[in-house]
């Protein structure tokens, strides 16, 4: 009988039948604009915990780092992710939120093998030889456009700041609000500008899954459903939050992120 149970536990091993191992996934995520990898320390906390393995990029000019805003450009911010993934082993499931999304389009395009998933999450997706602000003039209603207020060099882009909680976590908690607020600073304004180069071949090839934010000032619902149409996006999911649901509800986004990831 115990040997009979040792084969068993034995063979289940062997074969990598541990529920939880062989459900583990690889996440990058890509904050957006204004934002950090402070921002996803809840979601990164909660998909560990399953097991999984996460590495949320800090962009650079954003959080810690000091890059000269001048020298940045879309392609910076794709190389510096290109670069981390290329210390993984294996496939990872790519998640890009607001800007990020833009960032994710050009990664999926250089690197499509490396990509089990892409993920955008209240996010730009562009096509081919848009930009960030192509897309952006278009969301007439957003409060975070008309609260922009570029800086004398237009190397930079500031915030009206009674306008920051409204634009990305009017549905935070007080303690969430000045999280945000004491990490905010001024985004690097060139990458805005820069067009994505993207391939049916290449970045066609990856497969992708949109999560739309339904309270959404940043972002607008209307804006999001446009760009869901035009990239023919089919795998929709929705969250009835602000513009950072990984801080407002940071289980549902691991939640989500999980399900999707499967």
């Amino acid at each position: 009988m115990l040997a009979a149970s040792l084969a068993v536990l034995f063979s289940c091993t062997k074969n990598n039948d541990n529920p939880i191992a062989s459900a583990a996934k690889t996440y990058v995520i890509v904050p957006g604009a204004w934002q950090a990898p402070y921002a996803w320390q809840f979601v990164k906390a909660n998909l560990e915990k399953s097991g999984n393995h996460v590495i949320v990029i800090e962009l650079p000019g954003h959080g810690a780092d000091q890059t000269l805003p001048q020298t940045l450009t879309m392609d910076v911010y794709r190389d510096k992710v290109i670069s981390a993934i290329n210390g993984i082993s294996g496939k990872v499931i790519l998640v890009g939120h607001s800007l990020g999304g833009v960032v994710i389009s050009e990664v999926a395009e250089k690197i499509p093998a490396r990509i089990e998933k892409l993920i955008y999450i209240a996010a730009y997706v562009p096509l081919a030889g848009q930009s960030l602000l192509d897309l952006a003039s278009t969301d007439t209603t957003s409060v975070l456009g008309q609260s922009l207020r570029p800086s004398v060099d237009m190397l930079t882009l500031d915030v009206l700041r009674d306008k920051i909680i409204d634009s990305f976590i009017g549905d935070g908690s007080t303690e969430i609000q000045n999280l945000v607020l004491s990490n905010f600073r001024v985004e690097p304004a060139i990458p805005f500008g820069n067009k994505v180069t993207l391939t049916e071949a290449n970045y066609g090839s990856v497969p992708k899954f949109y999560i739309k934010t339904l309270q959404d000032h940043a972002v607008t619902p209307k804006l999001q459903i446009r760009m869901i149409a035009a990239s023919g996006l089919k795998s929709i999911y929705q969250l009835n939050t602000s513009h950072s649901p990984f801080l407002s509800k940071p289980d549902s986004v691991a939640i989500l992120l999980t399900n999707i990831s499967k």
